[in-house]
Order: structure tokens, then sequence, then C-alpha cells
């Protein structure tokens, strides 16, 4: 019989029982520069950037559940070039490494693989930061026990222009998820470049608009699973490659290799006519329902297995019914084709291929319209009433006691807090969702987490008047 625990979360930060240290940076602080503090930091500490740039800083962190965060806005890192240990500007061994509002710029080195972040422990979590003329943004070694989560960062004008070096570039890992993104402008290479077994590529913006130079929109070379839910992915005029993703291209990493393409607005505005999606002949399985084809161009090349298509939607931009597509802008009009036009999606082991999100731009997302049967595309026709997770006011890391534990979590608002209601959601770190329920400021939430995995999980508050909230929870078995 599991004895039940309670686990006090807690946001009031002054409330928090914690044997971790907090290390202040900043230029009015004792330590003005990361790297200073990148050799003293132990297992579990916080290292809090005061906004600012810090100029050709470079730094190496091994430490292993390091919270890594800018303070007051971003914390502005441009390398001037350099790079730690001929890599990048950030070159991290430790595990569960958590990086937010860090702006990562001129990586390079003399293999064009200077980068903003190069991951080398095992997962990481990329929350709220922009990186951008590196050769390149993230780049990832391989690891197949390794999950990665990037949200809410913009990748712009990443990439060395020889092809091989992309706004960001995921080796073999166990999971990638990417949500809520801009990637944009990436320089000859592709916006996003995975190797990871199972890809989660949800609710982004993929661009090259007017001036981009990118190859791939989405390069998945060795297939595995993919699930491609509720993005936009535009193929600029200056696009080097004429097609817009791939899959397997480069050999199955599984030979069940695949991929589920749902509700997502896929627009060509090159001249030239594009493929959209590029399959591995082999490839297991394509289900591709409830997307917009705009321009011109063949759907799918390559021969699946199976394929399994629905009330997908093809033509030229101007027929789409887009709001403005000049401006990117593809939200629909009353009377778009693809309004109520969507079928039932289903689901791919436990996760729910049905839009509950719609992106915001530019690094941010909000609930999905829905008002009836679901619209094909990224977006649902109407107006949201719903909250705009566009961005979050705090961060804090909560903590669990006891830790390892049971069963059932409690989880408590802040005492004293000027705030009505709240919507409380936790994604695991593959970026299912776990639990989406409210509460009211006087009362605490109950959670059965008898299913719960040890890991990291995400916690985000959501307040009616707009004072949010995320967190890290870490939790063990």
């Amino acid at each position: 019989m599991n004895k039940a625990f309670t686990l006090i979360l807690c946001l009031n930060l002054f409330a928090i029982v914690c044997i971790a240290k907090t290390w202040q940076v900043g230029t009015s602080r004792k330590y003005t520069k990361p790297s200073q503090v990148s050799t003293l930091v132990q297992n579990g500490d916080t290292v809090a950037i005061d906004s600012g740039l810090y100029s050709s800083d470079v730094a190496y962190w091994t430490a292993n559940n390091l919270v890594l965060t800018g303070v007051n806005g971003m914390a502005r890192l441009w390398s001037n070039g350099n790079v730690y240990g001929g890599k990048a500007i950030w070159e991290i061994g430790g595990n569960n490494a958590v990086v937010r509002y860090i702006e990562f710029a001129q990586a390079a080195c003399p293999d064009n693989n200077g980068a903003g972040i190069r991951q080398e422990g095992i997962n990481l979590t990329v929350q709220h930061c922009y990186f951008h003329d590196n050769q390149d943004g993230i780049l990832a070694g391989d690891n197949i026990t390794s999950n990665i989560l990037i949200e809410n960062t913009e990748f712009n004008h990443n990439g060395a222009g020889d092809g091989y070096s992309h706004n960001l570039y995921i080796n073999h890992i166990h999971n990638l998820t990417f949500q809520f993104n801009y990637s944009h402008d990436a320089v000859v290479g592709h916006e996003l470049k995975s190797r990871a077994y199972n890809n989660y590529i949800l609710y982004n913006r993929f661009s090259d608009e007017s001036t981009g130079t990118a190859s791939r929109d989405l390069d998945l070379p060795n297939g595995g699973l993919a699930v491609i839910l509720g993005n936009i992915i535009e193929k600029g005029p200056n696009a080097q490659n004429s097609n817009v993703m791939e899959f397997g291209l480069e050999g199955f990493v599984d030979p069940d290799s695949t991929i589920y393409i749902v509700n997502n607005t896929f627009v060509n505005d090159r001249t030239n006519a594009c493929t959209f999606i590029q399959l591995q002949s082999g490839t297991a399985l394509c289900k591709a329902y409830n997307n917009i084809f705009a321009g011109s161009g063949t759907i799918i090349t390559g021969n699946a297995i199976k394929i399994d298509s629905s009330s997908n939607w093809a033509g030229v931009i101007a027929n789409a019914g887009f709001n403005n597509a000049s401006n990117y802008d593809y939200t629909l009009l009353s009377g778009s084709p693809e309004i109520n036009k969507g079928s039932n999606t289903g689901s791919v082991d436990s996760f729910s291929l049905t839009p509950v999100y719609q992106y915001v731009y530019p690094t941010g997302q909000t609930s999905r319209v829905s008002k009836g049967k679901l619209d094909i595309g990224a977006f649902g026709f109407g107006t949201n009433s719903g909250v705009n997770i566009n961005n979050i006011s705090k961060n804090i890391d909560l903590e669990a006691f006891p830790n390892p534990g049971g069963n059932v979590f409690h989880i408590k608002l802040p005492d004293g807090a000027i705030l009505s209601r709240y919507q409380i959601t936790i994604h695991d770190m593959n970026g299912r969702l776990i639990s989406n329920s409210s509460i009211d400021h006087a009362n605490a939430l109950e959670i059965n987490a008898t299913a719960w995995l040890s890991g990291i999980y995400f916690v985000e508050f959501l307040s009616e008047t707009g004072q949010n909230y995320s967190s890290r929870l870490v939790v063990q078995r």
C-alpha cells in the first residue's frame, strides 16, 4: 500500500524552504559575469543574472539541476565571436539544466558550429530565450536517454551559410518537444533540424519571410515518431530548397517510423512550386489531417506504406481566406473555406492529436478557438476569450516534501495575492498535458499523482488579471 504524502507548492519565494543556493550576477554584484560563478555552483543551484549586456563572456556548466535565468528582462550574452572550448557561448555538461530569459548571439568558431548553447548533458529545458546571429542557435549532441523541451523562444538568423549549420540542430536524443516558438530566417540551413527518436513539434511558427534564405523549414532526417501539430510553416521566396519539410531522407532510426501532420497551416510564397511534405519511401505511416496547403506545390511526395489523409485544404493563397497573408497573418476570415470542415484527429499512444492551443506572435500561445466542429489549419475561427499565455511575469521553482514520495499533491496559491482566479496547467518533459484545472484564490488544489513518473514537470499559473507564474517541479519516485 502506497503511503500518501502532501506536496506543498508555495509561490511565495520567502516561504520555500530550500537548501540550494542562488548566485546573483550583474554589473553591480560581487560577480559581474556568469562565467565567474560557473565553476562555483553546486547541484540544484540557481544563477540569477540581471538584465543587461555581457559581452564576450562564455562558460562551461557541469553541475546538475541548475536553473540559469535572466532577471527583470533578458541577460544578453553577445560573444563577439568567442566560444567556450571551441563550441558555444554556454557549453552545458550537467544534467537537467533549465535556461530562461537569456539572449545568445554572435557565437562563431572555425568549424562553423559555434552555438549559443552546446548541450552535452542529459535533459535540457529552454524557456523565453532568444538565439540570433550564431552559427548554430542550439546544437545538441547524441544522448539517447535525453529529453529536450524548448518553448516560447525565438531563433533568428542562425547559420554559417554552409547549409550544415542551422537555427537549431538536435542530434540523436530520446524526445524533443518544441512548442510555442518562432524560428525564422535561418542562414541557408534549416529552421529546425532534429534527429530525435521522438519529435513533438507543437504550435510554432517557422518562416523564411521576404528575405530569408533557409533550406527546409523542418528537417527530420532519421524519421522516428513525429507529431507535427498546430504549426504555421511558411516557405519564403528566397528559400534554398523546394521542400518545406522532409522525413527520413537520411535513413530511418526506426523501421516503424511514423509521422502525424495535423492542423497545420503551410504556405508557399515561392514563385516556383514546392513539395510541402517529402517522405522517405518506406515510411510506415503518414497521417495528414486538417491541414491547409496554400500556394503552388505537391502536398506529399515519396511512398509511405500507409497514407491516411482527410479534410486537408489545398489551393492558391488568395482563396484560402486568410486575414492578411502578405503580413503572415493566417487567421481565418468569416467565410473561409476551412471553417467547420475538420475531421476527428484521434491520438497516437496517449498523445491526443486534437489541437488545444494556437500560436500567438512572436513566442506565445493561447487556447484554441473552438465554436463547434473543428476548423482546418493552425487557427480556429473567431475571437478567443481565454487567457493569452504570451508572457510569464514570474519564474520560481517548487519543491516536493517529502521527495521521494507518494500519490497526492496539493497546490497552494500565494498568501496575500490580489488575484481572482487561476488556471493551472501541468506538462511533463514531453509536452504532454498532465493536469488542467481552475482554482479560486482561497483554495488549494489536490492532484492525484499516482501515475506520475520521476522527472521534471512544468507548472503554469495563469490569472485573469495577467499576474502569471511559471515553475519547474522535480519529482522523484
